[in-house]
């Protein structure tokens, strides 16, 4: 299902995803607490960690100290690459929950390809999680079409989501497409290209129109995909606020198409499944 613009839903492999999250990657301590704190209290209720964040202990006491029922936020963390192997899968996972101070997470994700163990051991090891109520649902990141592939026929479960770096001026244009193709969420984190989209002239005169700046501009270019979603870190209220004021208006086809030029154009297979 394409990401609903009105309710900033994204439906992938049964799993219902808030299309805008929060990123939280290099903040911690009391800095990560307080933009969770704050990205709950505007309207986030999609909030991304990992263990080789060690903020994790953090946004749970954000989390367990939110007027936000457990229920409404869609909580995701990584296994550690290092921590692949199945045992390892299973006890750092349940030092995750420890840390989140939670039963369970919505999404439990194989930060990176690993050589600790075969694929196809960790994915079973995620599997069993799932079974015993760690995790609602598994995914993997960054991971290429191939590996995706191979995770999907490991998994007795759909995997959800390829969490991997996706902006205006790094598009994998293929890897899109088969996540598109395969029914599967691709969760974009560093959307904003770490701050680099701002001052941009060309998304800066796209927003003109709207009242929008460069960073809005990307974000609805990546929330107009079918089947992704966007993790932006911001640490901010102001940038927190703006981030999430993204779901009032809607660009153009010649504007997405704009957008999609800044790494070079936009693939056939890619364009077929926007409709642009």
């Amino acid at each position: 299902m394409s990401t609903d613009s009105t309710t900033g839903t994204v439906i992938a492999q049964g799993a219902d995803v808030p299309a805008l999250g929060l990123g939280t990657a290099r903040i911690t301590g009391d800095d990560c607490q307080r933009a969770v704190e704050t990205a709950l209290s505007v309207g986030y209720r999609h909030v991304d960690t990992a263990q080789m964040y060690d903020n994790e202990a953090a946004v749970g006491r954000a989390i367990a100290e939110s007027e936000i029922d457990r229920e409404e936020v869609f909580v995701v963390t990584k296994v550690h690459p290092s921590n692949a192997a199945p045992a390892a899968v299973r006890e750092s996972t349940q030092r995750s929950l420890d840390r989140l101070q939670l039963q369970t997470v919505d999404l439990l994700l194989l930060h990176a390809p690993s050589d600790e163990a075969p694929l196809e051991a960790t994915i079973t090891a995620l599997n069993d999680c799932q079974h015993d109520g760690l995790a609602e649902h598994i995914g993997v990141s960054n991971f290429g079409s191939d590996g995706l592939e191979a995770a999907m026929t490991y998994s007795e479960t759909p995997i959800v989501t390829n969490q991997v770096k996706y902006h205006p001026y790094h598009q994998p244009d293929d890897l899109v497409a088969h996540c598109i193709e395969n029914e599967v969420l691709l969760t974009a984190y560093s959307p904003l290209a770490e701050g680099s989209v701002v001052g941009d002239d060309r998304l800066e005169a796209i927003g003109e129109d709207y009242g929008k700046s460069a960073a809005q501009v990307v974000l609805r270019w990546l929330l107009q995909h079918p089947y992704v979603a966007a993790i932006p870190k911001a640490s901010s209220r102001e940038h927190i606020e703006a981030n999430a004021d993204v779901f009032g208006f809607q660009l153009t086809d010649e504007e997405m198409r704009a957008v999609f030029e800044l790494d070079g154009g936009l693939s056939d297979r890619l364009a077929g499944h926007l409709g642009l």
